[in-house]
């Protein structure tokens, strides 16, 4: 290679993003992850042993998914070929798959087929992987930032070890950014910069174990100030623009958020609860969803215990209709903040449960004859109502009356908050009714 060539390489090399720059070139480079490729770890062992079959990366962006790809073909020594799933197609697909197939038949060779966002595949493109990868033509690994149970054909899945990412911790991220601050090849190490260790560790902190992030935001401020460069907090935050935050409006992040939000509430936790309400509200979603979810929850899970909870939860998805976002931030955020912090009690939830499971297991029960309708032409003549005694002529307002046929108890107040009342109030009118029973 020329003097000339060799330059224009590096200088190719050098304009290329830092987080593309400081890809890891072997395993032993590679950061975080240590459940999928610490010691003993079934991936490890696949790895030593060459017996790696087709996987699914699932988790976070910037954790690694790609870079574990590219390396786990340089291990097992298998031709690497990159489709992505936004921008080829079925054809592309085949014409891969064929190119394997011939590798495979002339140099016994294998190919590790790595399939960017795999979930964007529709049922048909994914399922003209199947017979290859069965075969073991291919070795398919599929990254997805989505749950490959909700986004990927099952039959895929059911061929497929899963590997779940996390997000890179503090450390880790941490450790990033000082490797290519010092990389005099690949980083910022020929640069003359100095910075605060609270500064590194404040990025990683805002980065979401997010490693592409750290890497280019870290880049952007070390570019932004002339030599030599002292990066503090101030200089980053100067070069972060606003944060996106990782959410999916229908996807797996939206169902785990949402189920965190009722979970906080039920468990009388207003800060955790306030918290995930604002990490929906920041990812985009939909308010109407937000408020039907905090109505369902007022009944579920508060009850009879705070008899306002469904009132003001109810009077909450009104005012939101009315005002829309952003205004409207503030009826969700007093309204999941009262929920939180009031008495809790499913009983409720568990009476409309037990009586509906009797219904659909049990012989239906007969409307008894006092309390069926009489106030059409004949029901007198068919003894419809018959005996019915009307509450309101009895001085406290409840008639001594059998209402069901049969001896069941279904609502169970809890001791706490309005339902300590209501449970004193049940023992008298249970007590009343019941010395009733089976004379009407």
């Amino acid at each position: 290679m020329s003097l000339f060539a060799a330059a224009e390489r590096e200088n190719e090399e050098r304009a290329r993003p830092l987080a593309a720059r400081m890809r890891p070139r072997t395993l032993g480079e590679f950061v975080g992850q240590t459940h999928l490729l610490g010691p003993g770890t079934i991936l490890s062992r696949l790895i030593k042993a060459d017996r790696l079959g087709s996987l699914l990366l699932f988790g976070p962006p910037g954790t690694g998914k790609t870079t574990l790809a590219r390396l786990l073909a340089q291990e097992t020594r298998r031709s690497f070929v990159e489709l992505s799933a936004i921008l080829h197609g079925v054809k592309e697909l085949r014409e891969v798959l064929g190119a394997a197939r011939d590798r495979l038949a002339a140099a016994g060779e294998g190919t590790l087929l790595f399939i960017d966002e795999i979930h964007r595949f529709n049922r048909a493109q994914q399922d003209a992987l199947l017979a290859d990868v069965e075969q073991g033509v291919v070795t398919l690994v599929g990254a997805t930032t989505s749950n490959p149970f909700f986004a990927v054909n099952p039959a895929l899945v059911s061929r497929s070890q899963l590997l779940e990412f996390q997000q890179l911790s503090v450390d880790d991220l941490t450790a990033l950014m000082q490797r290519a601050l010092a990389d005099r090849e690949r980083g910022l190490g020929r640069m003359h910069i100095t910075y605060d260790e609270e500064a590194l560790v404040g990025l990683a902190e805002t980065c979401d174990g997010d490693a592409r992030k750290a890497l280019s935001v870290l880049e952007a401020a070390a570019l932004s100030e002339p030599e030599p460069v002292h990066l503090t907090r101030e200089t980053i935050h100067n070069a972060t623009l606003y944060r996106a935050q990782r959410y999916d409006v229908t996807g797996e992040e939206h169902y785990d958020c949402a189920s965190a939000l009722i979970k906080s509430i039920r468990g009388s936790d207003a800060d955790a609860a306030i918290y995930w309400l604002a990490r929906m509200l920041e990812g985009g979603e939909d308010v109407r969803f937000l408020c039907r979810r905090i109505v369902i929850s007022a009944s579920e899970d508060i009850g009879n215990a705070d008899p306002q909870a469904l009132p003001l939860a109810v009077s909450c998805f009104q005012a939101c209709e009315q005002i829309g976002l952003p205004e409207c931030q503030f009826a969700l955020a007093q309204t999941v903040l009262y929920l939180a912090t009031a008495p809790k009690s499913n009983a409720a939830t568990l009476a409309i449960g037990a009586s509906r499971q009797d219904v659909r297991s049990q012989s239906v029960l007969p409307v008894p004859r006092h309390l069926q309708d009489s106030h059409y032409a004949g029901a007198k003549k068919l003894g419809h109502g018959a005996g019915y005694q009307y509450s309101h002529n009895e001085s406290d307002g409840v008639a001594a009356q059998d209402y069901l046929g049969v001896d069941r108890e279904y609502y169970h107040p809890v001791d706490r908050g309005f339902e300590q009342q209501i449970a004193e109030r049940l023992k008298v009118l249970r007590g009343k009714l019941k010395s009733t029973n089976g004379e009407c």
